[in-house]
C-alpha cells in the first residue's frame, strides 16, 4: 500500500493549460475516480503521475517521496490504457511477462511463477498461448490489467479502461475491477468520463473542470451535495433550477419560480445562507426526489409533460413548469403514465429534498 500525493500540479501545452494547480491525495488502498468532460485534464494528470509528461509546476509524491526525477519504469506505477496497448504479435503469457522483464525481472522461473499467479487471479488460465486478436474485449481488458499488476506496483492508474466496451460488459467488468482492487488493496486512480461508473466503483469521486479540481468526496456527497453548479450539472441527471428569493424564515427559504408558482427550500446544515429577498439563487432536485399525487408534498407544482423516456425499470418525465424543464423519475411506472405527453400534471417535492447551490457560503 502507498499514498499518492499530487501537489499544485500544472501542465501547459503551448497556450493551453491542461492541468491547473491540481492538488489531490489518494490514500493507501483507496480507489479514487477522476471524472470530468473531455479535455478537462484527466488523462494528462495520469501521464504526469506515470512520468510520460513532466509538469511545469508542482510535485507528484509516493509516500512522501517525489517521483519527478524518476523515469516511468522506476516509479512503482502500473497503468492500463484506454486501448489496452497489448502487443498483437505476443501471446497472453508474453504480454503479461513483458511488464516484468521491462522492470528487470530476469529469472525465468520467477517470471513464469508470477505470470501463472496472475493468470489464475484474472481467470485467464488456458488462454496463455492465444494472441490478443483471439480474445474477447473483456479478456483483453483483463490481460492489460494483469500486465500492469505484474511488477507489483504501488499505485495503479486506469485510463478509461472500459470505454470501448458495450454497456452490459462494462457493468460486469467494473465490478470485477472493484473486486480485484479490494482483494489486492492497491492504491488506484481511475479515470472515466462515465459518471455512473465513477459513482459505482469509487471510494471517493474527484470532479475536474478545465484542469481544476471542482470537488472531491464520497460518491453520495458528490451526487447529493455538489460543491458547484458545474458539478450539479455534470454528475447524474438532475434538475438545476433558478428562482428569486421571496423570504428567509429560520431554516426555510421561499423562492419564486415565476409570478404564479413558488417553492420552499430547506437551508440544511451544509451552509450559512447569505442571499436576501430579491436575489437569484440556484437549487438542485434529483429526478427521483420529485413525486406525483395522490400524496402531494409541501411544494406542489403544476406543469405540462413535454416528453417521456421509458427506461425499463423506470420512466423519465420531462415536465415544463414555470419556464423551466424538470425531470421526474418514476420507478415501475404504470403503462398509462407513459402516454402523458402533452398533459397537465401536478407534482412536487419536500423542502429537504432540494439542495441550495448558490446564495450560501
Amino acid at each position: 500500500m502507498a499514498q499518492l500525493q499530487i501537489r499544485d500540479l500544472t501542465k501547459r501545452f503551448g497556450p493551453v493549460t491542461a492541468v491547473r494547480e491540481l492538488s489531490l491525495e489518494v490514500g493507501s488502498g483507496e480507489l479514487v475516480a477522476l471524472v470530468g468532460p473531455s479535455g478537462c485534464g484527466k488523462t494528462t494528470t495520469l501521464r504526469l503521475i506515470a512520468g510520460f509528461e513532466q509538469p511545469d509546476r508542482g510535485d507528484v509524491r509516493l509516500d512522501g517521496q517525489s517521483l519527478l526525477s524518476l523515469p516511468p519504469e522506476e516509479r512503482g506505477v502500473g497503468i492500463v490504457f484506454q486501448n489496452y496497448a497489448l502487443f498483437p504479435h505476443m501471446s497472453v503469457f508474453n504480454n503479461i511477462a513483458y511488464g516484468l522483464t521491462m522492470r528487470g525481472f530476469r529469472r525465468a522461473h520467477g517470471v513464469k511463477a508470477r505470470v501463472r499467479e496472475l493468470l489464475e487471479l484474472m481467470d485467464l488460465v488456458g488462454l496463455e498461448r492465444r494472441k490478443p486478436s483471439e480474445l474477447s474485449a473483456g479478456q483483453q481488458q483483463r490481460v492489460a490489467l494483469a500486465r500492469a499488476l505484474a511488477p507489483n506496483p504501488q499505485v495503479l492508474l486506469l485510463d478509461e479502461p472500459l470505454s470501448a466496451l458495450d454497456v452490459q460488459l462494462r457493468v460486469r467488468l467494473r465490478l470485477e475491477i472493484k473486486r480485484l482492487q479490494r482483494q489486492l488493496n492497491i492504491t488506484t486512480l481511475y479515470v472515466t468520463h462515465d459518471q455512473e461508473e465513477a459513482l459505482a466503483i469509487a471510494d471517493r469521486v474527484a470532479v475536474m473542470n478545465e484542469g481544476r479540481l471542482e470537488q472531491i468526496g464520497p460518491p453520495w456527497a458528490v451526487y447529493h451535495r455538489p460543491a458547484s453548479l458545474f458539478v450539479a450539472r455534470f454528475i447524474g441527471r438532475g434538475n438545476v433550477l433558478e428562482g428569486r428569493v421571496l423570504a428567509v424564515e429560520g431554516d426555510r427559504v421561499r423562492v419564486a419560480l415565476d409570478d404564479r408558482q413558488s417553492v420552499v427550500l430547506s437551508k440544511g446544515s451544509h451552509c450559512r445562507f447569505r442571499a436576501k429577498p430579491g436575489d437569484r439563487v440556484h437549487f438542485l432536485v434529483r429526478p427521483e426526489k420529485l413525486t406525483l399525487p395522490p400524496r402531494p408534498p409541501e411544494n406542489r407544482l403544476q406543469g405540462r409533460v413535454r416528453g417521456v423516456e421509458f427506461l425499463g425499470d423506470s420512466a423519465l418525465l420531462h415536465i415544463e413548469c414555470a419556464g423551466q424543464l424538470w425531470l421526474l423519475r418514476r420507478f415501475s411506472p404504470p403503462e398509462d403514465e407513459l402516454q402523458r405527453e402533452g398533459q397537465e400534471i401536478a407534482f412536487g417535492f419536500s423542502p429537504e429534498e432540494a439542495f441550495l447551490l448558490t446564495g450560501a457560503d
